[in-house]
């Protein structure tokens, strides 16, 4: 028989997450469709390079809906430890559309650049980049504030791209406005906005494919884990622990030690007490205690590593 953890819908969660799924297609298929017509009306690299970058914001939000709900499935028997994967999954997938929208910008820019570019009307353009980087900027807002709540490295990866979002607007603007100066300054914009994207991509999908991997906490992270199992009364310590993410959480496997001569049932609170206090830190998912006497890891009988 497989053994599959106890699983408590949480309502308020997933609230949290439709809200910030509306959030984020409704607003990003609003500055796509207006960036677009305005970018062919225009005829700006630099606002080419905005819609481009708001086309594929669409794109990934569309696959978040599908990733994030994915991802909050709980446990079964073909996941016991849950679908918490497919969430860097969908955020790796999100690093790739923003590439994507790197090499679209970048490729209209430097075609271009190389025709020497053209002066672009400041009117209705200028006022649409206005308008798309204070859009962004409260998607920003709104979604790091449930990103956190809810720990999610899709959200956060979000986040960040509406935050990157809001530059690049205002690279374009600069690039629209410049433009009456210097032709070329409109493409040269359009260069820095791709290049921001493939920046903010690289950040994205290194750090979903950490998760993925199976990678683990950072030192900081193992420190205050270590500390919280420590300050349980009755552990002597703690001296083996590994962790492994599973999703953005993290599976903690550890080793304490206790007084040899303490009952069964006692050497089981312990271990439920342990549990529970790492369990309470934000970024633990579930904890794992195996419970040795005092001075085991120091005898022969101790397996190496």
């Amino acid at each position: 028989m497989q053994w599959v953890r106890d699983y408590t819908p949480q309502p308020s969660r997933n609230q949290l997450y439709t809200r910030a799924l509306i959030i984020t297609l409704a607003g990003n298929v609003l500055l796509a469709g207006s960036k677009g017509i305005v970018a062919y009306i225009s005829g700006s690299a630099a606002i080419y390079a905005d819609a481009a970058n708001s086309i594929s914001d669409v794109l990934y939000s569309l696959l978040m809906v599908l990733g994030l709900y994915m991802a909050q499935r709980p446990p079964d028997l073909s996941h016991p430890q849950g679908h918490a994967r497919f969430e860097p999954l969908v955020g790796l997938a999100v690093a790739m559309s923003m590439t994507y929208a790197g090499f679209e910008a970048a490729r209209n820019a430097i075609e271009r650049l190389t025709a020497g570019g053209l002066a672009v009307e400041p009117g209705l353009p200028s006022l649409v980049l206005l308008g798309s980087a204070l859009i962004k900027l409260v998607m920003f807002l709104l979604i790091r504030k449930i990103a956190k709540e809810v720990q999610s490295p899709t959200l956060t990866v979000t986040a960040t791209d509406n935050l990157s979002d809001v530059l690049t607007s205002v690279a374009a603007f600069v690039g629209v406005m410049g433009s009456q100066i210097s032709h070329l300054l409109d493409p040269i914009a359009g260069l820095v906005v791709a290049a921001w994207i493939f920046r903010n991509a690289f950040n994205a999908a290194k750090e979903n494919i950490h998760y993925l991997t199976g990678g683990g906490a950072d030192d900081d992270l193992r420190e205050r884990i270590v500390q919280k199992a420590a300050s349980v009364p009755g552990v002597a310590k703690v001296h083996h622990m590994m962790t492994e993410y599973v999703g953005a959480k993290l599976a903690v496997d550890m080793h304490i030690n206790c007084d040899g001569n303490i009952s069964l049932n006692e050497a089981h609170s312990i271990s439920d007490r342990v549990i529970a206090a790492v369990e309470s830190l934000p970024e633990i998912d579930r904890a794992y205690v195996h419970i040795e006497p005092n001075g085991w890891e120091d005898s022969e009988n101790t397996p190496a590593g």
